[in-house]
């Protein structure tokens, strides 16, 4: 898979710090992520002082943030050598900004070099950069850009989150045509406006909705975004939408797992069968897949965080070694990302943040194997249940023979 590549950073940072005579890991030619990040001492985990702090948003709105985030964080600083508890620290806001913020600030009082958060809304994650900026502490945007009254972080590391929208957009185009229904009705489910790349995602897939909108082939029935992205307030909006169209909802493009569950949820509620509506999805979560297996959801976005994780380590790393983060190479392109959030001309300039954009992948029941299975992001034994298992036999079989092997080299 592309992420052998990656994943080879850890390897080679924990034996550079086994080593006190390293030679130099990155050059003069840049430095490629699995070299670790690089520095002219070669060892990766004393170039730099200070702690690293990782600051997650909640366990709600997706279970990525505790379930795979956050294991990825911890393995990948072990690995280049870092010890938790006293190199770095991994908490969850649990939703609230406030607390987040109180996070960042104790980050700083404990002496940490480098933040990375993922902010719970746009505004308190401008307050928490502005605070690190003051105390000379870098700072890592993971996964979401903030663009209210802040100059922005020291990297922003993602997808190419307009891509994902995209990617949405390929694979339910042609599930919606395949409907035979002229016009068909659709209806996009954002994110949260309080998220940026809720703004990212819609543009995306709009570019599809807008073309088949004009064209006459689509009718766009609602176009609602999701206050922080919260479920049970997506089942309300989309409860509602179905209410006034009067059940005339095709397809749906749903900006994450989390909102696609509730998206089928009231199709059910209102007596649809949601294998007849394609709706997307983000983030490959157990839920979102399972959905996918049994026919309710068309589609997910698949966001590699492992590989994701492991370039904000990079980065992190990077910057604690007073590294130029855009030096790093990988499969990922680095580009630029303006303060309010729009694309820049290159990847540094007054007012841009460099952007570490990796590539998503559609995952559909036809190469969930060969994608999130393959890659060990889910497993099968988490995701057959009995009811996927009864829908989903091809792949579920592999499941049932996995577990007699284990069964049998148990028993040997």
């Amino acid at each position: 898979m592309w992420l052998v590549a990656v994943l080879a950073i850890f390897g080679l940072a924990a034996t550079a710090c086994g080593s006190d005579d390293d030679g130099d890991a990155g050059g003069d030619s840049g430095t490629t992520v699995a070299d670790g990040g690089g520095d002219d001492g070669g060892d990766t985990a004393a170039a730099g002082e200070g702690s690293i702090w990782v600051l997650l948003p909640d366990s709600a709105t997706s279970d990525r943030w505790e379930k795979d985030d956050r294991r990825f964080f911890k393995e990948g600083f072990e690995a280049a050598g870092l010890v938790e508890g006293e190199d770095f620290s991994i908490v969850n806001a649990e939703g609230d900004a406030a607390v987040q913020i109180s996070q960042a600030e104790q980050a700083i009082g404990d002496g940490a070099s480098v933040i990375v958060l993922t902010s719970n809304d746009s505004g308190s994650g401008a307050a928490i950069i502005d605070q690190a900026r003051e105390a000379d502490v870098a700072v890592v945007e993971y996964d979401r850009f903030n663009t209210e009254g802040s100059a922005g972080g020291d990297v922003y590391v993602s997808f190419d989150n307009v891509r994902v929208g995209a990617t949405m957009a390929e694979v339910l185009e042609p599930a919606i045509d395949a409907l035979g229904v002229s016009p068909a009705q659709v209806v996009m489910l954002n994110g949260g406006e309080e998220d940026n790349n809720a703004f990212l995602f819609r543009d995306g897939y709009n570019a599809t909705v807008e073309e088949r909108v004009a064209a006459g082939d689509w009718e766009l029935v609602a176009d609602q975004f999701t206050p922080g992205w919260d479920n049970a307030e997506a089942l309300s909006i989309f409860d509602q939408i179905l209410v006034d169209a009067s059940n005339e909802v095709d397809a749906v493009f749903a900006a994450n797992d989390g909102l696609a569950g509730s998206v089928i949820a009231a199709l059910q509620n209102a007596g649809i069968d949601p294998t007849t509506v394609p709706v997307s999805g983000q983030d490959a979560t157990q839920a979102g897949i399972q959905n996918v297996l049994l026919g309710n959801q068309t589609m997910s976005v698949y966001k590699p965080i492992k590989a994701e994780a492991e370039v904000a380590v990079a980065a992190a790393l990077a910057l604690r070694a007073g590294e130029d983060v855009t030096a790093l190479s990988g499969d990922f392109t680095v580009i630029g990302i303006n303060a309010d959030g729009t694309p820049a001309d290159g990847p540094t300039g007054d007012g841009v943040v460099p952007y570490i954009a990796l590539v998503p992948i559609g995952v559909t029941a036809d190469n969930v194997a060969e994608t999130v299975i393959a890659d060990g992001f889910r497993t099968l034994e988490e995701l057959c249940t009995p009811e996927v298992a009864a829908v989903a036999t091809d792949v579920c079989a592999d499941a049932g023979d996995s577990a007699a092997e284990t069964t049998t080299t148990a028993a040997g």
